[in-house]
């Protein structure tokens, strides 16, 4: 007598995790930004790069002719937009930033005379505690480079926003600091054999175009702009980054650089892409966005075919 052989099954289950790929530690992030608010006086000689790339943001704000009544400033930092907008540009702004020792060390807006309501609160980048339709726009500058799952900040930001409000953002790109990464590479090469994330990757124009349209808005532009600032040699320029709060925070990254290649890099830096004067240049690579919450008012492409004028017709006259 035979038994029926039992078969059994093994039913694998796969876990599929769809929190985003991690690539900034925001513990770290959060803890740079912690001490160069503190350290007030020297983190206020390095606000050049800041208030420039905020004051381009607020202009852009500016060119739209609207009076908008809730602003929330991403990443404000110690208030380098708000230097830059008046009263008749809005009525609120709210000033956002993942490090609460800026409302006790940094505040500029402090020592400012407004004409507008001004709140300020602890937010993180990646969860955003705005209610659906409750801003009139959002702007944040140099902040969204550290956010890691970037497609979920920007359908935060929309789902923020009210039908037809406006997104204005600025963010280092990948060219940023080229010239620092490549001498810290060419100097890990020739000391230690072998290369590790010095700088923090950076966000290309391309994706960003996507990664808009991806999160639902319209009417999007994106532009990019060079800024270049000269230094006496590369350890001023990672004195200045470190006292900005913009040090490396790559979960990927090394705790410590050797002596001896710190100087190889600083000597290749200077060999490589050294000013006539002696000095060093620093690129930074802005990555500046604008994209539109869509409404019954957003205006549409027209239809293929439609037009009722020859465009080569017109540029000829």
């Amino acid at each position: 007598m035979f038994s029926a052989p039992v078969i059994r099954s093994l039913i694998i289950k796969r876990q599929i995790s769809t929190a985003p790929f991690q690539v900034f530690d925001r513990h770290a992030k959060r803890l740079q930004k912690d001490r160069a608010a503190f350290q007030v006086e020297q983190s206020r000689t390095v606000d050049y790069l800041r208030d420039e790339v905020a004051a381009r943001v607020a202009d852009r704000l500016l060119d739209i002719k609207r009076d908008f009544n809730t602003v929330a400033d991403l990443g404000s930092g110690s208030g380098h937009i708000i230097k830059h907008v008046t009263k008749d540009m809005m009525n609120k702004l709210i000033m956002c930033d993942m490090s609460g020792k800026y409302t006790k060390y940094r505040a500029h807006h402090s020592i400012l005379i407004l004409f507008f309501e001004v709140e300020r609160q602890v937010v993180d980048e990646e969860r955003l505690p705005f209610a659906e339709n409750s801003l009139d726009a959002v702007v944040s500058s140099l902040s969204l480079n550290w956010v890691n799952d970037l497609p979920g900040t920007l359908v935060q930001i929309k789902r923020a926003l009210k039908p037809d409000g406006v997104f204005i953002g600025a963010m280092m790109g990948g060219d940023t600091l080229f010239e620092l990464r490549t001498s810290l590479q060419l100097a890990e090469t020739e000391r230690e054999n072998g290369v590790s994330p010095r700088v923090s990757p950076m966000a290309e124009s391309s994706d960003m175009s996507r990664l808009l349209s991806r999160a639902g808005f319209s009417l999007t532009t994106v532009d990019v702009d060079e800024i270049q600032v000269s230094y006496p040699s590369a350890f001023e320029l990672m004195q200045d980054l470190r006292a900005m709060g913009e040090s490396n925070a790559a979960l990927t990254r090394r705790p410590f650089i050797k002596r001896d290649t710190l100087i190889a890099a600083a000597s290749i830096y200077k060999e490589l892409h050294g000013n006539p004067d002696g000095t060093i240049p620093a690129t930074f690579q802005i990555i500046y966005l604008i994209g539109w919450k869509p409404s019954e008012n957003t205006p549409s492409p027209k239809k293929r075919g439609s037009a009722t004028a020859s465009l080569k017709d017109i540029l000829e006259n």
